[in-house]
């Protein structure tokens, strides 16, 4: 078996070879069993990784945004198999972008309403857009966000874009396929319909405030909180690093007002670790429930067919499933000593989490770069980690 030491020499490896600075903490039970910081978050002003620094965290915001999502689904708040359009009605008509094969489109109605659960587990068909696509989607919602960028002067909300993005025709029928893309936006504007909060608010009464997590926010509420956070930098070509602006980094000022549930909050490590362990545990940390145990269950039961399951893997998920906005093991025999049932997800800087209810384990790594060589370190962390368990 592994020890903490041998954590300590991964990331102290990390730190001298590939990354400014990383952080790591691993619990199991609510106790701490490894916490290490180790490099810089700001090179240029010699400032240490530590327990105060915060990251950004990018698409690991889907855990929290799912998690909050099913909070209102044990409520009763919705249902999974309810049409989307029965709280956003311009999504009463969804067509889809169908490909003739001769360079043409057609533009016919869907076979069926996108439900609640294509949302949460990517298969509503609705991309993250990509800039300088012909596809008939992505020029649609790249228009959209044009618009309403030009109309709102830059500050459209979260319900402006999810509602407007209901004219857009879908890449395909919805529950077909997986693709990684918008639905986690529409998670994020189902609670607040729901609620009848921002998002925003809502997390911080129901999960930030009851679990202590004082250092995650989608904005900035204090110039020391600004400064905690670390560099993004851009690991160049020959290995030396450039301090780049985040593409999101607009959303964490004050004056901000676009709360999205891809990705958009920042956290330190202690922060996200705690909302791992209760997770782990059963929704509860502290004494204070947050969510229900068979509520985390079927966030964590894979909902991908077969074809979906070719649609989602790579050699960086081999062995997973999907569920509702997290990943989840399926099948240890392939790369991983990590346990079936075991989830998470990844930021696109290099943030990663994995949540072992079997065990109460978790495991939080942080890091922030671009590239953010993924593989090579979340899976060797992953590897460590899990070679702690007795």
């Amino acid at each position: 078996m592994s020890t903490v030491k041998d954590l300590d020499l991964l990331l102290e490896d990390y730190a001298k070879n590939h990354v400014p600075g990383c952080g790591c903490i691993v619990m199991k039970d609510g106790e701490v069993l490894y916490e290490g910081y180790k490099g810089l978050m700001d090179i240029e002003g010699g400032r240490p990784v530590d327990e105060n620094t915060t990251f950004r965290l990018f698409s690991m915001t889907k855990v929290i945004i799912c998690t909050a999502g099913m909070i209102l689904f044990e409520r009763g708040k919705f249902a999974l198999n309810d049409p989307y359009y029965d709280y956003f009605p311009e999504y009463k008509d969804t067509k889809v972008a169908e490909y003739l094969g001769n360079g043409g489109w057609n533009i016919r109605p869907a076979k069926r309403p996108i439900r609640v659960k294509d949302v949460f587990n990517m298969a509503c068909g609705l991309p993250y857009p990509s800039p300088n696509s012909d596809h008939p989607t992505d020029k649609g919602m790249n228009e959209i966000r044009k618009r309403l960028t030009e109309e709102k002067n830059g500050k459209y909300t979260l319900q402006d874009d999810v509602k407007a993005m209901g004219a857009v025709p879908i890449r395909f029928d919805p529950g077909e396929h997986w693709l990684y893309g918008f639905g986690h936006e529409m998670v994020a504007a189902l609670i607040e319909k729901c609620s009848g909060m921002t998002v925003g608010e809502f997390l911080k009464k129901e999960i930030f405030d009851p679990l202590g997590m004082t250092h995650t926010a989608y904005r900035y509420r204090s110039e020391e909180e600004r400064k905690a956070m670390t560099i993004l930098y851009h690991i160049n070509d020959d290995g030396s690093y450039e301090p780049m602006k985040g593409m999101m980094d607009d959303r964490h000022e004050p004056d901000a007002v676009y709360e999205a549930g891809g990705a958009g909050l920042f956290s330190n490590l202690k922060d996200y670790a705690v909302f791992t362990q209760m997770l782990a545990n059963g929704g509860v940390f502290g004494g204070k429930r947050i969510i229900g145990k068979n509520t985390i269950d079927l966030l964590r039961a894979n909902m991908l067919n077969e074809t979906q399951l070719s649609e989602f893997r790579n050699t960086y998920l081999d062995g997973y499933g999907y569920g509702l906005g997290v990943r989840v093991m399926m099948d240890i025999g392939g790369v991983s000593n990590s346990t079936p049932g075991e989830f998470g997800w990844t930021g696109a800087a290099g943030t990663w989490t994995s949540i072992d209810p079997t065990n109460h384990f978790s495991v939080v790594y942080m890091h922030n770069t671009f590239p953010n060589n993924e593989e090579y370190h979340h899976m060797r962390v992953r590897a460590v980690a899990y070679g702690l368990l007795e």
